[in-house]
């Protein structure tokens, strides 16, 4: 290239379009901005970001929802900025988390908004976040060596020259595009289809799977009896919307809270698979405490090749997790065992985990479980993940009334349990789910595991397990539900929650309690199931129909469909087609690609997040496909 011809280019504009501005966006467009001066050479650049919703919080953190509806994560536990733990290969350009943000600028900000601002270790309001990622957006734009432009519409179409068409009918021609579009819509599975025409019908109410922010709720009776069948996140926010979101309020009595109804409330019999709320997050830190390196789940102990989930990798997860919770309890609360910790570990290292259904308790050949017996004399501190997994498990509680007791019981116990730092194993134990994710998530993205445990294994019962014990609410919520139980507002239906259309009826049972529940309307308080070849995004459904975009579609070894995974992208994020060529100017992010990382959630200070590294490597690819051509042979040279 001569110099006329570089200086050419340089004046020329590139041009990136980045369709989504969610917190994806404003994370690796921050990235961006970091290598930028370094890699672009001078190069001008326009960027434009494309979304209905206004960019910073996108959709899922938008302004305009409950300021009710609180995050699950504490102040202290989220950012958006790189620190010195973060290793990648551009600058570190610090910046305030969300605790340092609402203990600094963010103050006016959220007094002007008329939020309280919340402490470190409180569980702010979505709408905090939602304030927090705006002044991000507007840093993040300051920062960028170009032109930015936003246009609150939807993308609905991207031509094989890289043209990306606006509802409203507008062009922009792109050297490279980002599609990052969070969590999608998607069509009705079938049965949730005939749910919707069989309530129709019978003129009940039937609300699917979504996100609870956006359901309609106003088919749900004041006084009337509602199935909710879900007991994670999805149903604390159905809890509150429906409680305190038609006016009932709590007030606190001699250290008892005691919810005020409005009224306007309808009554909840509330079931799942394991008849129990999310356990509580954790309501203490330990310093120095942080996710550390696999220490049997390991890539070398998995191998290059395929693996089947149960015999090959559920029992190195099954000793990981002992692990990370015995060392804890030998080591912080000695005074509660009776060996050394060397001799306990020796133990743990020889013992191989049975298969199937007894996964999770001590092998077949009672080595561990006399070291665990010996060893550790309070069934309090040891660790069976199978019981913790489902510990309402064969059991039958007769009467409503006594299963109501027993769980009531239950939720206290985890409450206290889950405040009290003795218990620190339970955090250990938490820590390690987050490293046995990582080296889970590299796995798919090889190809090692089938579509069916991908699917039913991981996607499913793994990731249940995951969101069960380290995704649950924040304490008060707990608090709050067995208040709203006190007043009659909340009911317990039990484990295994089968409902069924008799009539002019749902009917809930459930194999753990006696008796039936009847209802005119039915709540599935969860998130609809991820699956790209259902979405309804007119985007991707053509990149899809054309084949310029290629998706998992899954199947069991049966031969029977799965339905559709996630997009397929490369190590580097670059778009896979349906021919399995690589697109070299179309990068995939998020939730609904294929081994895209920190996708399930915000990277916590001082922990490396998986997500920061990815995003940096992306913006650095980026910013090098833009540049001026010597600048490349450069960087290859080098």
């Amino acid at each position: 290239m001569t110099v006329a011809e570089l200086h050419a280019w340089k004046e020329s504009a590139a041009t990136v379009v980045f369709v989504g501005g969610g917190p994806r966006t404003v994370g690796l467009l921050e990235r961006f901005a970091a290598s930028a001066r370094e890699l672009l050479d001078g190069r001008r650049v326009e960027i434009h970001v494309v979304d209905p919703y206004p960019v910073g919080g996108g959709r899922i953190w938008r302004r305009e929802q409950s300021r009710l509806l609180w995050m699950n994560s504490m102040t202290s536990d989220v950012t958006i900025f790189t620190d010195e733990s973060v290793e990648c290969e551009g600058p570190i350009v610090p910046g305030p988390d969300l605790a340092g943000w609402v203990a600094g600028e963010g103050a006016v900000i959220l007094e002007k908004a008329g939020l309280e601002a919340p402490g470190p270790m409180d569980f702010p309001p979505r709408l905090v976040q939602a304030e927090y990622l705006a002044w991000v957006w507007g840093r993040v734009v300051r920062d960028l060596p170009a032109s930015v432009t936003t246009h609150r519409e939807r993308a609905v179409e991207l031509t094989a020259d890289r043209r990306v068409i606006l509802e409203s009918g507008r062009e922009i021609a792109a050297d490279a595009v980002v599609l990052a579009l969070g969590y999608l819509d998607r069509l009705p599975t079938a049965s949730e289809a005939a749910w919707a025409a069989q309530a129709a019908d019978a003129g009940l109410a039937y609300v699917p799977p979504g996100y609870t922010a956006d359901v309609d709720l106003d088919g749900l009776w004041p006084n009337a009896p509602v199935i909710v069948r879900g007991f994670g996140q999805a149903f604390v926010d159905l809890m509150v919307l429906l409680t305190e979101g038609r006016g009932g309020w709590y007030d606190e009595c001699d250290g008892l809270l005691r919810y005020h109804p409005s009224g306007d409330e309808p009554i909840l019999y509330v079931g799942s698979r394991r008849g129990v709320p999310y356990h509580a997050k954790l309501g203490y830190t330990v310093p120095g405490t942080k996710p550390v390196p696999t220490r049997y789940l390991t890539k070398e102990a998995l191998g290059d090749g395929p693996l089947d989930f149960d015999r090959d990798v559920l029992p190195l997860i099954e000793k990981e997790l002992a692990y990370a919770h015995y060392q804890q309890l030998f080591l912080a609360h000695p005074a509660r065992v009776r060996s050394s910790w060397e001799s306990f570990a020796e133990a743990l290292d020889g013992w191989t985990p049975v298969q199937g259904s007894q996964a999770g308790h001590p092998g077949s050949d009672g080595g561990f479980a006399a070291a665990v017996a010996a060893a550790v004399p309070d069934p309090a501190d040891r660790f069976v993940r199978a019981e913790v997994d489902r510990p309402l498990a064969g059991a039958f509680f007769g009467e409503r009334e006594r299963f109501e007791q027993f769980l009531v019981a239950l939720i206290e116990g985890d409450l206290l349990r889950r405040a009290d730092s003795a218990y620190s194993a339970d955090l250990a134990v938490f820590n390690s789910l987050l490293s046995v994710y990582s080296v889970l998530s590299r796995a798919i993205t090889d190809g090692q595991l089938s579509d069916e445990d991908r699917v039913r294994r991981v996607e499913g019962e793994w990731h249940g397990f995951f969101s069960f014990v380290a995704s649950g609410p924040p304490p008060r919520r707990l608090e709050e539900l067995l208040a709203l139980h006190r007043a009659g507002i909340v009911r317990f239906a039990g484990p295994d929650l089968e409902v069924a259309l008799d009539n002019d009826q749902f009917v809930a049972t459930s194999p753990g309690v006696a008796g039936e529940i009847r209802a005119r309307a039915f709540v599935e308080a969860r998130l609809p199931r991820p699956d790209v070849l259902a979405t309804t995004d007119p985007l991707l459904r053509g990149l899809l129909d054309s084949g310029a975009l290629a998706a998992d579609e899954l199947f069991a070894a049966d031969g029977t469909s799965l339905g559709g995974g996630q997009l397929k992208a490369d190590s580097r994020c670059r778009a896979i087609r349906a021919d399995g060529s690589v697109h070299p100017a179309l990068f995939l992010l998020g939730p609904s690609v294929s081994g895209s990382a920190g996708s399930s959630g915000f990277s916590r200070p001082h922990f490396n997040g998986p997500g920061f590294r990815q995003n940096d490597a992306v913006a650095r690819d980026l910013l090098t496909l833009l540049a001026p051509t010597v600048r490349k042979e450069e960087r290859h040279a080098s």
